[in-house]
Formats: C-alpha cells, sequence, structure tokens
C-alpha cells in the first residue's frame, strides 16, 4: 500500500466506551481490543484504519457509522495537503462583519453568514532570538600563571537551541475548504484595535479577541478542543504537523456531522 493511493478512515471518539463496542469497531477495522480501546480515547477525532482503495475505506466507514461512529474518509492527499491560511495582524469591525488585515495589508472580510466553525487551541513554536549561555571555562595559561592553582573565567557562548514558547491560535472557516480559513496568532498581533479594552498581556487580550469573534459570528461552531491537549516533547516541526492534521480532522468532523 503506497503512500499515494492510501485512504484514511478516522473517527470520532464517542463520550462512552463499553466493552461491546470496542468489541464491534475491532473486528470492523481489523484490530485487537486493546489498541481498539486507545484509539477510541481521546478528545479529538483519531485516524483508526487505513486502506488501499476508496471502496474498501467507505465500506469499513459504513460498518462503522451502523454501530454510531461519526465517520470521516479521505484521501492522503486530501490529509497532508498545505494550510493557505490567511494570518491575520490587526482586525477592523463593521457592519455586517469583520475586515481582517495581515501584515502586508492585504484584507480579507468574513460575514456572520461566512463562519462555519471557530477553532481555538494552542501550538508551540520557536523563539526567534539569540540565547547566549555563561559558562565556566578552566584558563590553563592563567593557571601556570599563579604556580598551579585552578583558574575558572565566564565565557558567554551561542546556543544553537531555540527555547521554545506556547501561544494561542484560533482558525474561522467557511463550510467550503479547511486550507482557505482565518488564523490569528496570540504573539503575531497588533492589539491597538482594542482600545480601551485592551489588556496589559497577550494572552488577555487574545482572549477578548476570541470573545468578540463569538459575539460577531453567534452561528458558528466553537470548538476549543485543541487548549486542552497536554504538551509533549517533540520539536515544535513535528507539533506543527500534527496540529495541522488535527485541525482538519476536526474541521471535517463538524461537516459530516452537519
Amino acid at each position: 500500500m503506497s503512500a499515494y493511493n492510501i485512504v484514511h478512515v478516522a473517527i470520532v471518539p464517542p463520550v462512552t466506551q463499553d466493552a461491546d463496542l470496542i468489541e464491534k469497531v475491532a473486528a470492523i477495522v481489523n484490530k485487537n481490543p486493546y489498541e481498539t480501546r486507545l484509539l477510541l480515547t481521546s478528545v479529538i477525532p483519531r485516524i483508526i484504519a487505513h486502506y488501499p482503495s476508496m471502496q474498501a475505506a467507505e465500506s469499513a466507514a459504513q460498518s462503522l457509522r451502523e454501530v454510531g461512529l461519526v465517520t470521516i474518509v479521505l484521501n492522503d492527499s486530501e490529509l497532508r495537503k498545505p494550510s493557505q491560511a490567511f494570518r491575520a495582524q490587526t482586525l477592523e469591525f463593521e457592519d455586517g462583519g469583520v475586515l481582517f488585515r495581515d501584515q502586508g495589508g492585504h484584507v480579507r472580510k468574513m460575514t456572520a453568514g461566512d463562519v462555519f466553525l471557530i477553532l481555538e487551541g494552542k501550538r508551540q513554536t520557536y523563539v526567534d532570538t539569540e540565547v547566549s549561555q555563561t559558562k565556566m571555562k578552566f584558563s590553563l595559561g592563567a593557571t601556570i600563571l599563579t604556580g598551579g592553582i585552578p583558574v575558572w573565567r565566564q565565557i558567554k557562548a551561542k546556543s544553537n537551541d531555540l527555547p521554545v514558547q506556547t501561544e494561542c491560535f484560533v482558525r474561522l472557516y467557511d463550510n467550503k475548504s479547511s486550507e482557505q480559513g482565518i488564523e490569528l496568532l496570540q504573539h503575531h498581533m497588533n492589539y491597538s484595535f482594542l482600545g480601551t479594552k485592551k489588556a496589559p498581556s497577550s494572552l488577555a487580550n487574545f482572549d477578548i479577541v476570541v470573545t468578540l469573534l463569538r459575539e460577531l459570528f453567534p452561528k458558528a461552531i466553537f470548538d476549543d478542543r485543541l487548549m486542552k491537549l497536554a504538551r509533549r516533547n517533540e520539536p515544535p516541526e513535528q507539533t506543527q504537523h500534527d496540529l495541522e492534521i488535527n485541525c482538519k480532522l476536526i474541521y471535517l468532523h463538524h461537516l459530516a456531522a452537519k
């Protein structure tokens, strides 16, 4: 089964799992009950099986739907399609909608009827700053001059390890594509548009922005499950890759449920 023709089947884990459900799902996807139980224990949609054709995947998906699970079927190419989200730096509010403006001055407008899903979460990124560390180094020359008394000196060395920070994000999607949404990042926004509502910290300001968006787009589904995922000791490149897949699966879940 080569990568280009893999078809994935994902499920939305049920709130409760009993032994009977686990046995049925395990039989459908040809896994043992223990492995199946782990896949069903999640707060977000999980890929549960892979198939070499759409026909085989749809057959398994239909069986999973018959036991009461919300099921998603998608090609590997669709799953890994990169996001082309519009990254907004500031907002302008006007009657009937919001203008999102990026760092280059480009504008996207969304009205109350455009937003299908508001997805809030956390991500890990490198901090783009130069990091130096103070270390103690043994000085042979100074030790010789002191007649053998060990001499240590402080030196500053640049570190190749960039620090990692966790920041909040929110994405707004319509119901046409999961690749064309609008993204807001906690540490990449100019909050001056908040005026007198502006708070001293970026986190507080970001929370205000999310509240405003929920008020302006009341019909949109709000999902903050990605705020609750535990932090893992993985490089930001891997967590960002996983994040993109999780965002897509959550979007497709709400689309399928609708």
